[in-house]
């Protein structure tokens, strides 16, 4: 069973020192920011404890960090923010320098957002067929089906053009409530058309070893994640050795106790505390 101790954010701060804490489900939805969660950073930092957003954003995190401002987070109640598109443009950049050669490449994304493929260097292409690499950050399934995605990058799978999926969200949270197939689904889709994908962010290992590079001065046993994804922040806590809180909000918002217990089996992952929601 999906058993864990509901706690408070002032029980947690008692015991932990550096927080990692998912941005979408978490401080905010595609609505606006929820209640409390600015003032629940404030509170963090006021105590002296370290705050690294964790977020799987295909944009970077200073982006990310300038939106949440706007929202009407302050800037000084988190440290950091990193996001999964910073940890692939940080490999990526290291795997493709030097290359000769101009490489040409489809973004799926949300809003236009090409920022991994032009700080790379990168040529855009609409088109497949022309593509030398796939990139997924983002996804408009809320008004795209997946059907479109599959028909649109079917010539790039076929060819076995690399894929390099920097948001692996299956699912993502909507104007209104409610959820819609997120860039992970659409990247699963691309590879059930044979192409390969790599994935980058929770719940991978290379955004925890970089976010714990911010916090070198602080021991794993004081660090904790807090999200609202079983799949993703929680199992991604457990894989890198991390102790995780879920909150009530996002993408589970709506679920059961006993949905709760079939998707901690489904993905062997169980957090070790519950929080309504992220509030001081």
């Amino acid at each position: 069973m999906c058993v864990a101790p509901h706690t408070t954010l002032v029980a947690l701060a008692a015991r932990y020192d550096a927080f990692f804490i998912d941005q979408f489900g978490v401080l905010r939805d595609d609505d606006g920011a929820y209640p409390g969660a600015n003032a629940a950073l404030l509170y963090l930092k006021a105590i002296g404890k370290v705050v690294v957003i964790l977020s799987n954003s295909g944009r970077s995190g200073e982006y990310n960090g300038d939106r949440l401002v706007k929202l009407g987070f302050d800037r000084s109640g988190f440290d950091h923010f990193l996001t999964s598109g910073d940890v692939a443009h940080r490999i990526l950049d290291r795997e493709t320098s030097g290359k000769a050669g101009i490489t040409r490449c489809l973004t799926i994304s949300s809003g236009g957002d090409r920022n991994l493929a032009e700080r790379l260097g990168f040529e855009t292409v609409e088109d497949a067929t022309l593509a030398d690499i796939v990139i997924i950050s983002g996804s408009e399934a809320e008004r795209i089906p997946l059907s479109a995605y599959r028909d649109r990058l079917r010539p790039a799978a076929e060819r076995k053009v690399p894929c390099y999926c920097t948001n692996p969200d299956r699912h993502k949270l909507v104007k209104g409530g409610g959820t819609a197939p997120g860039a992970g689904s659409i990247a699963l889709a691309y590879e059930m058309l044979g192409g390969p994908v790599r994935w980058f962010g929770k719940p991978h290992p290379a955004i925890y070893q970089q976010a714990q590079t911010l916090v070198s001065n602080i021991a794993a046993d004081r660090i904790i994640c807090i999200g609202d994804s079983i799949e993703h922040d929680i199992a991604g806590a457990a894989g890198a050795g991390l102790a995780s809180c879920l909150v009530r909000t996002g993408v589970l918002a709506a679920s059961s106790v006993g949905d709760f217990a079939a998707i901690c089996e489904a993905h062997g992952a169980w957090p070790d505390f519950l929080m309504e929601r992220f509030t001081a």
